[in-house]
Formats: C-alpha cells, structure tokens, sequence
C-alpha cells in the first residue's frame, strides 16, 4: 500500500481503505459529507488547513497522518498531484511589484517570483505578516511595503520603494463582499470593495506606468476573477469590481501596446486560500449563488495560480496582450 502523507491528494486518501476511513471519521465529528470533498480531491491534505479559514488547525492534519501510519509521520514524504516546477532565472534582474504578499495568492506569487531570480517589492496591510514573509526568503530579495492601496500616500511610497524600476506589477490584493445583491448592498461594502479591488488597482497601475513607459517595457497582470466574466460567481459588489478590472485591463492594454507595455489578467474559479468573507452573509444573495458555486468543477491552490500569474508576467507571456486567462479548472466553460 502506497504510503499516506500531508501531500498526498485528498483523492488518493479517500481512494484508500486506511485514508478513507480516517478522513470520513474527521468529516463526521464536523457534520460534512465525503460529497463536500468533490472539488478539492486534486488538493493535497495539507490544502485543508487553509479551507478551513483558521477552523482547522495543523495538529489534525498531522494526527491524521499519524493514524495510518503507525502513529508516525513518515520522513519520506511523497508529494502526488500537481507540483509547481521553477523556472530559474526567469526573472533574473527585474523587479516586481506584488500586492496582497502577505498571504494566499500574492505571497505565492512573490515567493515564485523571488526563487525564480526577481526582486520582489510586496505590499500588503499588514506589516507584521510581510515582515515574517521577508524574513522567509533571501535577504534583499523583498523590500516589504505595509500600505493600502486605495490611499495615494501609500502608493507614492510603493512606488518609492522600486527605487526607479519595475519591472512588472502584480495586483492580487482584493477582498469577498457579503454575497449581497444590490437591493442589500449598503455604502460600506460597496466602497470597501471597489475601492481595494478596482479603485487600487487603478491608482497602482497609474502609479506604475510611468516608470515602464521610460524603461520602454513592462508587464502588469491583474487578478480579477470567475466573477468578472458571468454574474452568478458572487455578489453585486464583487462581481462589479471584477467586471470593472477586466475593463481596466483592456483598456490599458490597448493604450499602450505600441509602447511595449503588457496588460493581461487572470480570472481565478475557486482557490483554497481561505479568504475570509464579512461576518454578515446575505441570506437571499448566497441561496441564490449556491447552485451555481457548487457547480465548480475544481479548487486550485494559491501555487496553481500564482503558476499563471507569473506566466503572464514573464518573459514567457511575449506576444499575449489583453487576454483575460480564466484560470478556473475549466468552470467557465460550464
């Protein structure tokens, strides 16, 4: 019998007598059904810590391994699936702007970036969790920039930051709304998330241009979502902003694509990164959405779209200009 670890997918573990079992006593004690794992079996195990937005602490992933293992967890620890293959070198030399680095997609966008030879300035809100991400990779690798940036005060010392290059910006920064629909949707969602999701990728980008437009180069990939290209992914707000950043990311690749700028943007489905979503759900807008959500096909890993996101910021993404690259386990073509 082939050895269960942390990395093995959830998959092979339900797929096993051993693993099944174990992972089925662990979806009782929480009231869950195997059917609940549908999406994530691709998914290593370890991916549930995250799923469980905090809920789900490391220590039951590992007694778990150790139940089917003799109460150890192996040395050999077989990764099966999906496994993120660097590019050495890819971004030798350049430097990247990276919002959201704290965690989740732009973190492993920024970590992918820094071990593929770039300089990342990572922006997040929160300046104790970038600093233990700086602290994480090669010095000098990261200039860690706590801002938000919905403010211009903030963006000028992002900007700052970059000392005079950049190469490529990475918007990942964004926030859920409350699943509302617009009857529902009061002034402080609205604002808050149009303002982190489409009003700071704006100034950013604004911010950002001028620098690549004297460099003569540049490449800026934007993270939108499924919620950008239908209207049954989300809410009202949500689904506004991300329409509003595939517009922005046409229109600017546009502008300036004779000027040897690229703008491209990547339209996530659903990613186990455990995003957390505002204490009040909208109870008519999420049954509503349930339907149509649970018909994602797959979730991906925050490494999965960072894999995409880097792509279109590289060197690889030469000759595509203004794509919106859903990168969803094929949802949106449901």
């Amino acid at each position: 019998m082939a050895t269960l670890t942390a990395n093995s997918t959830i998959g092979d573990w339900l797929d096993d007598e051993r693993g099944s079992a174990a992972v089925k006593g662990l979806l009782a004690a929480s009231g869950a059904s195997e059917e609940s794992l549908a999406p994530v079996r691709g998914l290593p195990l370890q991916q549930m810590v995250a799923l469980s937005q905090g809920k789900m602490p490391q220590s039951v992933i590992d007694d778990l391994v150790r139940s089917v293992n003799g109460g150890e967890i192996p040395e050999d620890d077989v990764v099966t699936g999906w496994q993120e293959k660097v590019t050495h070198g890819r971004f030798s030399g350049q430097t990247i702007v990276v919002t959201g680095a704290a965690g989740g997609i732009g973190q492993a966008t920024a970590s992918r970036i820094v071990r593929e030879g770039g300089r990342v300035i990572a922006v997040d809100i929160s300046a104790e969790k970038l600093e233990a991400f700086a602290q994480q990779v090669p010095a000098g690798s990261v200039v860690a920039v706590a801002a938000d940036v919905t403010k211009q005060e903030d963006i000028d010392r992002v900007v700052a930051a970059a000392e005079g290059k950049i190469d490529g910006l990475a918007n990942v920064a964004g926030i859920n709304d409350d699943f509302s629909p617009i009857h529902e949707t009061s002034d402080q969602i609205w604002d808050r998330v149009i303002g982190i999701n489409l009003t700071g990728v704006f100034k950013l980008t604004r911010a950002v241009v001028p620098v690549m437009l004297e460099a003569g180069k540049g490449s800026v990939v934007n993270v939108t979502s499924e919620a950008g290209i239908r209207g049954n992914a989300s809410g009202n707000a949500y689904t506004v902003s991300k329409h509003g950043v595939v517009g922005l990311t046409r229109s600017a690749a546009f502008m300036y694509a004779k000027q040897g700028i690229r703008v491209n943007a990547v339209a996530p489905g659903g990613v186990a990164t455990g995003i957390p979503f505002p204490a009040h759900v909208s109870e008519v807008g999420s049954a509503r959405l349930q339907p149509f959500q649970s018909a994602i096909p797959s979730l991906a890993t925050a490494e999965q779209l960072a894999a995409s996101i880097t792509f279109l910021l590289s060197d690889d993404g030469v000759n595509i200009n203004g794509a919106i690259l859903p990168s969803d386990g094929g949802w949106s073509v449901q």
